[in-house]
Parts: structure tokens; sequence; C-alpha cells
């Protein structure tokens, strides 16, 4: 379930880069959380003469961030040591998904000799979202409840599903493996029923590891690469799609695209608008942009400045009305704000998108206020 603090960490991690035709940025956050149980790889051009191939992920750990960083370091390598495919060359579409399948069982074996997650002195766990990148091929990889997307021609092109116990096929084989779900869980505890670790689930005698209670089994779908249609891929965890929905957030990335082109900017404006959308949960997000990705419009940073001078000029006049009651505070400003119907919003974004241009106005104008906290601290003006 995970413990929570009384104010939310919003130091961001955050890193970019470019390679084989493409180019990516990539942000993190704890968040409200009392760990930060997140990781992620990118890695541009791949051992074994596979230069032209590209890999991205990311992890959300539970119940500690020790499998999550092993994976994040070490998930790649299983896969490409996985069967000869990789090891003579990816001969075959199958064949790759075979690696891959085979470096997630491999991985997932491994690391249970670890001594503390062997002992269980360390029960943790992880989710694996990836995107392994041919020159002619998307290999999307899910083992979890984190998420990729695709943006094709406009619009969301294919999504990756969610592995919760409530599935048809997931509850079949818990319940083969003697288990239940619960409250949603596995039995009553554990949200998602595909994983990397959890031992504690993963071993039921006389069943292999693909028919426990947790399967460490990916999920592995393949298209074909659209050079003309393919924009960007969003690989995220829970903490984002918790509070937008796979539509909204490429509607949100794509508008984002519009008026900046650094990527890393883009992911941590994905990352803030979450915690103020009410994410509880760590956060983490890598955006990987094709060359047909959505390039800067001057008519969309037109409107964007004065969207922004709007709300600045709002806010001036909310504060200059105040009399001697005094100033109002920002919840009361942001809600009076929220009230209204305000054209040229980010779709996916809203005004949750726009919340850390209100508040620098606010705190320029109020600098004597009484300290409210940041701006996840507030309670939810929306």
């Amino acid at each position: 379930m995970g413990a929570f603090l009384d104010k939310p960490k919003t130091e961001k991690h955050s890193a970019h880069g470019e390679g084989n035709g493409l180019h990516y940025g990539l942000s993190s956050m704890q968040g409200w959380r009392v760990e930060m149980e997140d990781a992620h790889t990118a890695v541009v051009g791949l051992p074994h003469g596979l230069t032209d191939w590209s890999f991205f992920a990311v992890y959300d750990g539970h119940a500690g961030s020790r499998v999550a960083n092993y994976c994040s370091a070490h998930l790649l390598e299983h896969i490409l040591s996985g069967g000869a495919e990789f090891g003579q060359g990816p001969s075959s579409v199958e064949g790759v998904k075979d690696g891959i399948r085979s470096g997630f069982l491999n991985i997932d074996e491994y690391m249970r000799n670890f001594s503390d997650l062997r002992q269980g002195l360390d029960r943790s766990g992880s989710t694996a979202v990836c995107v392994l990148l041919s020159p002619t091929h998307l290999y999307f990889i899910n083992c979890g409840d984190s998420r990729a997307v695709l943006s094709r021609d406009g619009k969301v092109g294919f999504s990756t599903q969610d592995h919760k116990p409530c599935n048809p096929r997931e509850k079949e084989r818990i319940q083969n493996a003697g288990g239940s779900v619960m409250i949603q869980r596995v039995n009553g505890s554990l949200a998602v029923s595909r994983a990397l670790g959890d031992y504690d689930y993963k071993c039921v005698d006389g069943k292999g590891p693909t028919e426990q209670l947790v399967s460490p089994e990916p999920e592995v779908c393949v298209l074909e690469r659209a050079a003309e249609g393919d924009e960007f891929v969003v690989l995220a965890c829970d903490g984002i799609w918790d509070v937008m929905s796979n539509e909204e957030l490429c509607e949100f990335v794509r508008s984002r695209l519009l008026v900046c082109d650094d990527l890393e900017k883009v992911c941590n404006s994905v990352v803030d608008t979450c915690l103020h959308k009410g994410s509880r949960d760590n956060m983490s997000v890598v955006l990987v942009c094709f060359p047909g990705a959505p390039k800067i419009s001057e008519e969309a940073v037109k409107k964007e400045e004065e969207l922004d001078k709007y709300l600045e000029t709002r806010v001036e006049e909310l504060l200059g009305t105040c009399g001697e009651t005094g100033a109002p505070d920002l919840v009361s400003v942001l809600r009076s704000i929220a009230s209204e119907n305000i054209p040229n919003l980010p779709p996916g974004g809203g005004l949750a998108s726009k919340r850390s241009v209100i508040e620098a106005v606010y705190n320029r104008l109020n600098p004597h206020r009484e300290e409210e906290g940041s701006a996840g601290e507030l309670e939810d003006p929306w």
C-alpha cells in the first residue's frame, strides 16, 4: 500500500538524449510516497552489433526499490542474452519475442538467489513496461500495471494492457495456483498479477514460473513502424495513469510539443500536472519522439503566451480586490479561477497544468503571506 509524507517531495530526476533518429526525455518525482521506488532505463544503440536498436523502460517498484533498481541496470542485458536470437543478430520477430520472454524469466530466477530476497529480508517487486525499437518494428513489453502508449496519426495508436488480478485470464491463473482475488488484489494484498520479484507469491510447488500467483512473464506486442504516422511513445508508471487517461496524456504531450522542443521540460510538465491533478504515488515518465512528432507552432506559442498573460492578469485582479479582509489564500484564488470558463487550456492537462504560472504571480504579489506550503501541499482546489 505504501505510506505517505506530510508534504510531497517535488524534486525531479530528469534527463534527455538522442540517437537513431529518436529524441527522448524523462522525468521522475517521489511525490507523496515515503520512498522513491520507481526506476527507468534509456539506451540508444545496443550492444551485440545492434547499434541501430534502442531500449526504454519504466519500473514501478513496490515494498522497496531493490528489484526495480536491479532491473533498470540489468534487464536489458538479460533480454539480449535471452537467446541466440540476439547473440547472433535477430533473425525474426518471433525470435526477438522469444528472447524478450526468456530475458524476463531469467532475470526473475537470477534475482531469486540474492540473499536478501531469498531469505525474505527484502520482499520487493516491480512492474516493467518497455519498448524495444528496431529499424523496422516496435516491441511493446509489459509486465504489471505500468503502461505504454503510442501516438500515431494524431491519436492513440496502441496501448499496453494492465495486468490486474481481476482480469479473467489473470484471475484464472491465480486461482489455479491456490490463491484468491479479494478487494481486487492477489490474496487481498498485491495490486498487480504480473511482476518481477515478489517471491512470496512465487512458491507454489508443482507450478512453473508462469503459473504462480504472480507471473514474471511479459506480454509482448509487435507493431511495424510507420515512418509517416508515428509521433511518440510514452512509458509511465501508474502514478501517471491514476490521474490521466491514455487519450488525455497523449493530447497533453502533443500540446506541449507544439510550444516546447525540450523533452525534459515536457516530461517535467507531465509529472507536475499529475501531482496537481491529485496523484499520490511516485511518478515516472519516459517520452520517446520519432521524426514525425509535432513541431513547435508559432500559432500555438502565441496562444500559450496569451493564456499565461490572461491567468497572470486574473490573479492580479483577484488580489487587487481584497480590501480590508486581506489577500485571499492561494487555494481561494485557484478555486475562483477554476470556476471560470477559460479558453485554450492545454488539452488533457487543464488548469492543473498552469498551476505553477498562477502560483508564481500569487507569490510575487503577496510576498508577506503566511506560509501556505508548496503547490502539492495545498488541498485540491479543482
